[in-house]
């Protein structure tokens, strides 16, 4: 089954509902960036939750940026996803080794540590929108439900879960994200809380393989569940050299100069992907050779 997520309401459009399966778009960050088996964890589900934020926008070029910093020993995991299902991520320290917690679970709260949630939306404007609040647990989705809550006064539930295979690849992956319509009635949100609480971990959701339509279908179909639509997702970093060759060019004469006269080949590293661009010495003097002819034009 390839990665997709879903957008659906219910409860008359007084619940909106997002759910998705990520387990290749995490599998994929996990290969790209090696990471250890908490730190997949770590970031998958914030790459999960990042591509259904993604699909909250509406400008066909906005972007989310979701950021964790911590004071655990990954130090922080950075996301940016836009509104179309792509989302690339990583994490600052990529092998973490930790004891599971008293839960027997991978460890992610202990790898994040005490700190701060970060979001950033791009919307085309001047200035983005940045909205900051605590991390109140570290385990990711309940610091976005609480971020929803603070930042944005929107009551939601976020649900996120990674699942590793034995050799340390990635099981399943996957969640959901529902939030409370202004307006709704008292009713549908005491339901809704009730329905909430006596409901299995995702993990478990995930672990018996549950598609998006079928999860939220468990969590919300009392509720009357229209979906809405279905998006595929994948994990995707939009770098190419040429791009990079761009931010070369804007360097400053002295810089490009120097760099050009140490005869070596100079790498740019994307940290998204873990793709590195190389540009040879030859490249590096028709880049400054460029600039020169543009200033004397």
């Amino acid at each position: 089954m390839n990665d997709y997520m879903i957008r659906a309401i219910a409860a008359d459009g007084q619940i909106r509902a997002f759910a998705a399966t990520t387990k290749d778009l995490v599998e994929e960050a996990r290969k790209r960036h090696d990471t250890s088996p908490v730190i997949t964890a770590a970031l998958g589900r914030l790459l999960t939750a990042g591509v259904m934020m993604g699909n909250m926008m509406k400008g066909e070029k906005d972007t989310i940026t979701l950021k964790v910093e911590g004071n655990g020993p990954v130090k922080a995991l950075t996301v940016i996803a836009d509104t179309k299902g792509n989302v690339k991520g990583f994490a600052h320290v990529p092998q973490v080794i930790l004891h599971a917690n008293e839960k027997g679970k991978l460890d992610v709260a202990g790898a994040i540590g005490i700190g701060v949630l970060t979001v950033i939306k791009d919307l085309g404007l001047k200035e983005p929108y940045v909205g900051t609040s605590m991390l109140t647990t570290s385990e990711i989705a309940e610091d976005l439900t609480y971020y929803f809550a603070t930042s944005e006064q929107v009551p939601s539930s976020v649900a996120l879960g990674v699942l590793m295979e034995k050799n340390n690849t990635v099981k399943q992956a996957g969640g959901f994200i529902l939030q409370l319509m202004p307006g709704v009635d008292d009713e549908t949100i005491t339901k809704l809380e009730q329905k909430i609480s006596s409901l299995t971990s995702i993990t478990s959701m995930l672990d018996q393989g549950m598609t998006p339509e079928q999860i939220l279908e468990y969590v919300i179909g009392d509720f009357g569940l229209e979906i809405l639509n279905r998006t595929p997702v994948r994990f995707h970093c939009n770098c190419s050299k040429e791009k990079v060759r761009g931010a070369i060019v804007s360097l400053g004469r002295e810089d490009l100069k120097e760099l050009a006269s140490e005869g070596e080949a100079v790498e740019a590293h994307c940290d998204f992907c873990n793709t590195s661009y190389w540009f040879q010495p030859e490249e590096l003097e028709e880049i400054l050779a460029q600039n020169e002819k543009k200033k004397e034009n």
